[in-house]
């Protein structure tokens, strides 16, 4: 079978291998699609902390049941998404249900291998089915969703809020769909990506174009000097950790989604003084799982924008090359 490979830092590659065979527990996929994510670009340049070549990359993916040994919820023939996480159940965090933030948290994709693959055997539990109105291609969008649902659920966020996202990637702009059904008033998206921006222009958000507008000057603008409720900083570089900062009202909340490649310099004499908030997240909780699911079988949430380009596992060197120019890709998923 075909598999793409982290093979060194900057080097991807379709590789050979014998197809897996399932273990009692687990569940042979047919990958049907799956999606590079930010993570994978850290994993790709050698930036990862745990990730070691050789490595089958992909933790966002869906596919179709082919075999299964074990207990089971999944029958043979039966579409699925993939719920990543392997936590270690007996960590304080895990016994209070706080799978997200287990002290030993692994990832499918990361720590071993994941979907980018024509077949991977999945254990039977981390996997959930597809409702019949969601589409496979829209399945490998459930794990980022769920990371936008985690999000805004950890933030404040309140009825008629004015919201600011710093970075329209696909996050950003899955946080921007969740924090419109949340209530949120006003939502305004900056990025330096002029098709980023488009693309969030076409889904109803305000946009700020970064590499020719102050930011900062813009947000004050539209909320006569005061600044905005909350702030979801999704970028990861020092010149967002400092918008964050200027853009949030006092008593406001910074929500901090981006994990930083270099740890940025924070101002906090300026949050002590108006009282600002800091919240930061990591991943999903079940519960945020399964809302996301929901959200797309209730045709609550439209992703199909933010998908920009759907290429054979033949060209994954070709895919990550273009996840390097912003302004050429914002999600792209490998077809198997």
């Amino acid at each position: 079978m075909k598999v793409g490979a982290y093979v060194s830092p900057k080097c991807v590659a379709m590789k050979e291998r014998e197809m897996p065979v399932p273990a009692f527990g687990e569940a042979l996929i047919k990958v049907s699609y799956a999606g590079i994510c930010g993570t994978d670009m850290m994993i790709y340049h050698g930036l990862h902390p745990r990730a070691e070549a050789p490595l089958v990359l992909g933790h966002e993916f869906s596919g179709v049941v082919i075999d299964i040994d074990g207990d089971q919820h999944v029958q043979k023939g039966d579409q699925v998404v993939i719920e990543p996480l392997i936590h270690c159940g007996v960590c304080s965090a895990c016994q209070q249900g706080q799978f997200q933030v287990c002290q030993k948290l692994r990832y499918i994709g990361i720590d071993q291998d994941g979907g980018f693959a024509e077949y991977v055997t999945i254990p039977i539990h981390r996997l959930r089915l597809l409702p019949a109105s969601v589409t496979e291609k829209e399945g490998a969008m459930i794990e980022p969703l769920a990371v936008a649902v985690h999000t805004v659920r950890r933030s404040k966020l309140k009825v008629g809020d004015t919201v600011v996202i710093l970075g329209a990637g696909p996050i950003g702009l899955l946080i921007g769909l969740i924090a419109r059904q949340a209530g949120a008033g006003r939502i305004v998206i900056s990025d330096v990506s002029s098709m980023r921006l488009e693309i969030a222009q076409k889904m109803g958000f305000e946009v700020i174009d970064a590499r020719h507008t102050d930011v900062t000057h813009v947000i004050k603008k539209y909320t006569d000097g005061v600044g905005a409720d909350v702030v979801f900083e999704v970028a990861g570089i020092q010149a967002t950790a400092d918008q964050m900062i200027e853009c949030i009202k006092y008593q406001g909340e910074i929500v901090v989604v981006s994990v930083y490649k270099k740890a940025p310099t924070i101002q906090l004499s300026a949050m002590h003084f108006r009282e600002i908030s800091l919240t930061t997240t990591r991943c999903y909780t079940p519960s945020d799982f399964t809302k996301a699911i929901e959200l797309l079988e209730q045709q609550k949430i439209q992703i199909d924008e933010l998908v920009s380009h759907i290429l054979p596992l033949e060209e994954i060197q070709t895919g990550f090359d273009l996840m390097e120019n912003p302004d050429q890709a914002l999600k792209i998923l490998f077809k198997l």
